[in-house]
């Protein structure tokens, strides 16, 4: 069983207080972030990096997000409770987390055979139950479609129109895309056959691979 300590409750709250002052608005995203132990996807020698508001290595190429830029971008998604989420990029396991405590209905699916296997493991023992899938995420989960939000946690060359065809009516799909060093942050709502499409901030993420996105 993980341990969660008074300090480290503290440097949660404090790392609230800063997405705020940076312009987080969202209170559920906020609350959420302040229930999810962060420090537990750390090894010990790294614990103090847990609560600070940068990314972090986590093997295999990867990393845990900025928390900053986990907040922007679940903020953009605006989930509601009981909204079924297709997560792409399970990575540590942190952001499906995140989109749990929001009361959503969680898919997520990851490329990486040692990161999927490794949150498969964790997060259940966290009190976590996403529903876990491996295989190529850049061509959705087209088996449980509709969703109606996408959150995709890798940079994209494009916007997989696989995505934007799984996406419920009304439903958004929020993506980053760029090359393999910078993107912009994509937010895509359908209404009907309309999509709409909004450019927000420009973000690093590691390259979204797959069929759909970045050969290795």
């Amino acid at each position: 069983m993980f341990e969660d300590n008074y300090r480290q409750r503290g440097l949660r709250n404090k790392l609230v207080r800063l997405l705020r002052q940076k312009g987080i608005t969202d209170e559920r995203v906020l609350s959420a972030i302040g229930k999810v132990p962060r420090h537990v996807f750390f090894e010990n020698a790294f614990l103090e990096h847990a609560y600070q508001d940068k990314a972090f290595p986590i093997g295999e190429g990867q990393t845990i997000s900025q928390p900053y830029t986990v907040a922007f971008q679940t903020e953009k998604l605006n989930v509601q409770p009981g909204n079924k989420v297709l997560e792409i990029g399970t990575g540590s396991g942190y952001q499906a987390c995140i989109l749990l405590e929001l009361g959503a209905v969680v898919h997520t699916i990851e490329y990486n055979r040692k990161l999927y296997e490794k949150a498969k493991q964790m997060l259940p023992k966290m009190g976590y139950r996403p529903h876990f899938h491996y295989g190529d995420g850049s061509k959705g989960l087209p088996a449980f479609a509709p969703f109606d939000r996408i959150l995709v946690t890798a940079g994209a060359p494009v916007v997989p129109d696989a995505l934007t065809e799984q996406l419920a009516d009304h439903g958004i799909l929020v993506i980053p895309v760029g090359d393999r060093e910078k993107q912009v942050m994509v937010r895509i709502t359908k209404k009907g056959d309309e999509l709409i499409r909004e450019d927000f901030d420009y973000f690093s993420f590691v390259p979204l691979l797959g069929e759909k996105g970045w050969k290795k």
